[in-house]
């Protein structure tokens, strides 16, 4: 008896040295990998997304299958990986929202200690568009009808606290207006909106595109750091005064204690998706470009942002109890 119980203490020690093994055989990943991703279906990011996704499909072996988690400002999958095994099988989209949620919500997770920081992939382009037959046909005709009209324009974004809706608020806030923000729960359903009337104008990544180039939308301005190639005319917010550049940078994150040779895989299969040319052809569409950052780096970026987003919300009056 007593040989036999040392037999199966020595099998039971022997499991987490053989799972180790078995990591540095790449073994992982043995079963499909979920991608959590913060906008619904349709839209700019799951399109992109899928590309990626479907690129690093065949650099694992195994599928990447996409959910969409869309609401609550693109922090659903960042608060999913909280409850998620820290296996590798789970990992979540990080929107720039999820920097902020310290200081806006009560959550009971750090979002630089409780995820583990995969790779960047990319950044939204972004702009402000109105109905064609809108009359406000520049960024000055929006402006005098908001001051002339306090709080009477309405503006739709991807959501409460997402960087379309913060970045529009500061704007307001320099120009001396006041609007009036709707929040949608991703692009589909705010073209939808701004199409059929439902708001005065839009702030969003560009998947306005396809409804600026049939005609239904016109853009008043973007928000990079010099203008789209897709819309010449479209002056920035820096062409219009505004010291103000947004592109929003999002990646790939893990559950916090996600054994180091699985985010490298992760990573490094990630990397190679990037560069496949369909994935940045996908992100032509929307204007976006490929943005990498390795895992240190992108936990560095997310450390650095968590404190430019306090500036931020604090400027705006935002901040919880506020």
């Amino acid at each position: 008896m007593q040989r036999r119980h040392l037999l199966q203490t020595a099998a039971a020690l022997a499991v987490p040295a053989l799972g180790q093994q078995a990591w540095a055989q790449g073994s992982f990943p043995a079963k499909p990998i979920k991608l959590v991703i913060a906008f619904p279906a349709g839209g700019p990011t799951d399109i992109t997304m899928r590309s990626l996704a479907d690129n690093a499909s065949k650099i694992l072996g195994q599928p990447v299958i996409v959910e969409n988690k869309p609401g609550a400002g693109g922090t659903l999958p960042a608060q999913q990986l909280q409850s998620a095994v820290a296996d590798g099988y789970t990992v979540a989209q990080i929107p720039l929202g999820v920097f902020r949620l310290g200081y806006t919500t009560k959550i009971n997770w750090d979002p630089i200690k409780d995820i583990t920081y995969v790779i960047n992939v990319t950044g939204y382009a972004f702009g402000i568009v109105v109905p064609a037959d809108s009359p406000l046909k520049n960024w000055a005709d929006f402006v005098a009808y908001a001051k002339a009209n306090p709080g009477k324009l309405t503006y739709g974004s991807t959501g409460t606290l997402t960087s379309p809706h913060l970045t529009t608020e500061l704007v307001a806030q320099k120009a001396g207006i006041e609007l009036q923000h709707v929040p949608y729960k991703g692009s589909a359903d705010l073209m939808l909106a701004v199409v059929g009337g439902q708001v005065m104008a839009a702030a969003d990544s560009t998947g306005f595109a396809t409804q600026v180039e049939a005609g239904k939308l016109r853009v008043l301005n973007t928000w990079g750091e010099k203008r789209l190639d897709k819309f010449p005319g479209a002056p920035t917010l820096k062409e219009l005064g505004y010291d103000i550049v947004q592109n929003s940078p999002f990646g790939i994150g893990a559950p916090k204690g996600t054994p180091p040779e699985v985010v490298r895989r992760l990573h490094d299969a990630f990397k190679k998706a990037m560069e496949e040319p369909s994935y940045v052809a996908a992100l032509a569409r929307y204007d976006m470009l490929p943005n990498y950052l390795s895992s240190a780096d992108y936990t560095k970026f997310a450390q650095d942002t968590i404190g430019r987003e306090k500036v931020l919300i604090d400027k705006l009056g935002l901040a919880k109890g506020s």
